[in-house]
């Protein structure tokens, strides 16, 4: 009976990943399509300059506030300084707060506070305004920490009494309005980006959805040749080869099943004399030839059938007890294969294909080794669940330039693998054309223990298939 183990197989226990580098860390946080990393790209860009935009216009801003305020504050400053000079000394406390404006006000009395000017700015700020008060005396200027970059200015009266002018510098200020206008500007933005990406990659992922579909048969989607001057050229061009391949594979496939037909009728004809003639060792050998003769005309036209596609529909099935009968079958036929691993539930799968493919895979296997066996790994990742079959043997192996060789049609290995122990060499070339015809890979590698592995690995649904 064939035995399973619930543990995974060495042979295709999934590798450690490696660390990853900053830079891979990096890729892995951008988007995977194109449209949306260009979607991305474009919005940053626009972002980034709508910000720099904006800098650039408070600082200009600033620039024209200064110059404004260095043009008019020393002259508003000084005519209210003279004003004070010329009331009398009792009138003057009520004038404080008419002539207080925002960014400067007066204090009858005291003294200056603060250090001397240390910046540029407020340095030239100071002497506009001192400027413009001439003749008054300058007692003493004084820079202070609050209000920021604010100055306190002592100014001596006709009178002998004094007045400090408290000024400081006041920015122009940004309407809340401006803000709003700008987010909503980035977002019109966007979604004109989003809008012209969506244009131009539309017809890529079209154009790769059909090349997609285009499987061994041939028989892909017609793109709509309609939309901008280069659109409706690629879709053109795609049309037209996919008719011309289509053309040049079924020709092949017409002359290969042709030959692989006629050829029965001759070796039948061929089958009743031999059996006519008297036993011997010549008719022993002419019936090995017609055998060998007709396996290859067999397989021939099985391979031609599988050149034409999938036109099994998928069905949903218990892939455990599909893996087990093809065991038990080997088994009642007398040889041994043994089974490690299960599926676990149900899946929706062409059987007849796959069963196809395993059969071919697990004869070709039993044809050079004594131990084989089949394993089997149902895992789920980021792109759903997978199914990996491996097939093992411990035969001699594959010479490593010869393995992608061996799955092209009547390729056969010389040495070890050859026609002495049988075979058409399409064995293999059927199983990879079924699993393209799947949407599965396989892949042959050569086992470190000693042997040939042959792995077959396929995307999996668990859900119910479309009527």
């Amino acid at each position: 009976m064939p035995t399973s183990a619930a543990s995974l197989p060495a042979d295709i226990a999934p590798a450690s990943p490696a660390p990853a580098s900053p830079a891979t860390g990096l890729r892995r946080l951008l988007p995977r399509s194109l449209f949306s990393r260009v979607t991305l790209i474009i919005v940053v860009g626009l972002a980034i300059a709508q910000l720099l935009t904006f800098m650039a216009i408070g600082y200009e801003r600033g620039i024209a506030m200064r110059e404004l305020m260095m043009i008019g504050i020393e002259r508003d400053i000084a005519s209210s300084v003279a004003i004070l000079d010329r009331l009398p000394a009792a009138e003057r406390e009520g004038w404080l707060a008419r002539l207080e404006r925002r960014n400067y006000h007066f204090v009858l009395g005291g003294n200056a506070q603060g250090k001397a000017p240390d910046t540029a700015s407020t340095q030239q700020f100071a002497t506009a305004i001192a400027d413009a008060m001439r003749p008054f005396e300058i007692v003493k200027i004084g820079q202070v920490s609050s209000p920021p970059q604010g100055l306190q200015i002592q100014v001596r009266l006709s009178d002998g009494s004094s007045v400090i002018v408290h000024a400081r510098r006041v920015d122009m200020p940004v309407s809340s309005w401006v803000m709003w206008l700008l987010w909503v500007q980035l977002l019109v933005l966007a979604v004109c980006a989003w809008y012209a990406v969506r244009l131009v990659t539309r017809p890529l992922a079209q154009l790769a959805d059909a090349a997609d579909e285009l499987g061994p048969d041939l028989k892909g989607q017609q793109l709509a040749e309609e939309g901008p001057t280069e659109v409706r050229h690629a879709a053109r061009a795609f049309n037209a080869m996919q008719k011309r391949i289509a053309g040049y594979m079924a020709e092949r496939v017409e002359i290969l099943a042709a030959i692989s037909h006629d050829l029965q009728t001759p070796i039948t004809r061929m089958r009743l004399r031999t059996d006519l003639m008297d036993d011997g060792h010549d008719r022993d050998k002419f019936r090995q030839d017609l055998d060998a003769m007709h396996a290859l005309v067999r397989e021939g036209v099985t391979y031609a059938r599988t050149l034409h596609g999938a036109t099994e529909p998928p069905r949903r099935i218990d892939a455990d007890a599909l893996f087990e009968s093809m065991v038990a079958d080997y088994e009642d036929s007398g040889q041994q294969v043994l089974l490690e691993g299960r599926v676990g539930e149900p899946m929706v799968t062409r059987p007849n294909a796959l069963r196809r493919i395993l059969t071919n895979l697990i004869d070709n296997a039993l044809k050079f080794g004594t131990d084989v066996r089949l394993q089997v790994h149902a895992s789920a990742d980021a792109g759903g669940n997978r199914l990996t079959l491996a097939v093992i043997d411990n035969g001699p192996g594959i010479p490593p330039d010869q393995l992608e060789n061996v799955l092209k049609p009547f390729y056969r290995v010389e040495g070890s693998r050859n026609r002495n122990t049988g075979g058409t060499g399409l064995g293999l070339a059927i199983a990879q054309q079924l699993a393209t015809a799947m949407g599965a890979e396989l892949t042959l590698r050569n086992r470190d223990q000693g042997g040939l592995e042959a792995r077959l690995t396929m995307n999996t649904n668990t859900a119910a298939p479309p009527d």
